[in-house]
């Protein structure tokens, strides 16, 4: 009886007022899982039947929210949704207070910092502040870098399992963008491997000739984090030991973002109760 009642509750996700409504319910179950989903998988987890589900795919996949894989049987997010929460991301009602934490950030480190979170295969710059240095590097809110050779990239890549990183970059290369990117699959696998364990990452020179980064990820509630603090600077100025230095001040940030973004929650689900 209680695993009927669970059925149920799953049930309910899927229900709308209108086609839309229901339309948005599926997207919203698919959007949430870190893995491609079947027809009949959803069949399973929702109860609707094979022919409802398959209709509504084919509708969302036709709008570009969502888009098959190469065998022609898995479902993931389409550009369009990527898009569109790329730009809820860059756009939402809560960057001026995220902004204000990467500027004090920026003052107490002397260093350009910047707010990221993981895009497809790439690290989307979600804001950015620039240091008074006279020589630092510029690259502005809405950059994008390739995850396997950016400080955040690799915290990214890090909570994901083999399979999933996997088929992440089987579709996106590893290019050497310097002579210290890590194009060798295995050579990554070990650095992943010991980003998870220390918590924090770096980009000793991987994207950019000359740049240094290190980032960690911003704490989120489920476990699994989609935004991430970076500090950026010239080799000359920053090396491992001393961005080790500015560690615990990112991580202060780190935590302030985190209360943030449970503060926008929060009222969130106040205004629909």
């Amino acid at each position: 009886m209680t695993e009927l009642r669970s059925n149920r509750a799953e049930i309910a996700k899927i229900d709308g007022d209108t086609p839309t409504m229901r339309l948005l319910a599926l997207l919203e179950v698919i959007a949430a899982k870190d893995q491609l989903v079947t027809l009949q998988g959803l069949v399973e987890e929702t109860g609707l039947p094979k022919p409802t589900l398959h209709r509504m795919l084919q509708q969302l996949e036709a709008a570009g929210m969502l888009q098959r894989d190469s065998d022609g049987r898995q479902y993931g997010t389409g550009a369009r949704l990527r898009r569109l929460a790329e730009n809820l991301l860059l756009n939402d009602t809560i960057h001026g207070a995220r902004h204000a934490v990467l500027r004090q950030l920026v003052e107490e480190v002397g260093e350009s910092c910047n707010i990221t979170a993981l895009s497809g295969s790439e690290v989307l710059y979600l804001d950015r502040v620039e240091t008074a240095a006279p020589l630092r590097f510029y690259l502005h809110p809405g950059s994008r870098v390739p995850a396997h050779c950016s400080a955040s990239g690799k915290l990214f890549l890090a909570q994901m399992t083999p399979a999933q990183r996997r088929r992440l970059l089987a579709n996106a290369p590893l290019m050497q963008y310097t002579t210290r990117t890590l194009t060798n699959l295995n050579a990554l696998e070990a650095e992943i491997e010991q980003v998870r364990e220390l918590g924090y990452a770096f980009d000793n020179e991987e994207f950019l000739p000359g740049l240094f980064c290190i980032a960690v990820l911003v704490p989120a509630p489920e476990g699994r984090s989609n935004m991430g603090i970076a500090m950026q600077a010239p080799i000359m100025r920053m090396t491992e030991r001393n961005a080790l230095d500015s560690l615990p001040a990112l991580r202060r940030a780190a935590s302030a973002l985190a209360a943030i973004e449970a503060d926008s929650a929060g009222s969130s689900q106040a205004e629909c109760a």
